[in-house]
């Protein structure tokens, strides 16, 4: 049971230190996007790129990069940016990789304990001649209670590591289409 509550512990951990995450780094966003493209618009390039230095979110490192290459080539400025954007889209994914991993193992903690538990009842059987439901009580509820905790942790875990991929996806998106937009302002 007590790898099973770190589990869970864990779990809890990472879904709320990446929902933190993730709504720090999603704040302001339109806004810094609109107010570096339309410094753009109107030729001011150094203030955009003063905007994008002070923000210090990784969109704003991308579009920075973007601003940094502009006068080049489209393709060049498109480059750059797709490199620096896949810098700045992995540490949106840091720890789910971790809490795949707890939502694999917890269902097979929880029957490692009721293997456990079956081998302690027939262990009782084989000790005593015979079993008893008072006997072999013990043993098959200690197992129907890890198998049960084993789940009880997975099922979440599953759901919680499901919604945290799909909004680090998202984000990685709205980062994309963002900093291609501005790329085409300044290789169009």
């Amino acid at each position: 049971m007590y790898p099973i509550l770190a589990c869970s512990v864990m779990a809890l951990a990472i879904f709320f230190e990446r929902l933190w995450t993730y709504a720090r780094l999603g704040r302001g966003t339109k806004e810094l996007v609109r107010e570096v493209e339309g410094l753009v618009h109107k030729q001011r390039i150094d203030e955009a790129i003063l905007v994008c230095q002070r923000s210090g979110t990784p969109l704003a490192r991308i579009l920075l990069a973007a601003l940094q290459n502009h006068g080049r080539p489209r393709d060049h400025i498109k480059t750059v940016v797709e490199e620096v954007g896949s810098r700045e889209a992995a540490p949106l994914e840091r720890y789910l990789g971790l809490l795949g991993t707890i939502t694999t193992i917890s269902p097979l903690l929880g029957l490692l304990g009721t293997v456990l538990g079956m081998i302690r009842a027939f262990t009782i059987i084989a000790a005593e001649g015979r079993g008893t439901p008072a006997t072999l009580g013990g043993g098959i509820s200690e197992a129907l209670i890890t198998t049960a905790a084993g789940l009880f942790v997975a099922i979440p875990a599953i759901l919680l590591h499901k919604y945290l991929t799909s909004r680090a996806e998202h984000m990685v998106m709205e980062m994309e289409e963002n900093s291609l937009r501005l790329v085409d302002l300044l290789g169009g």
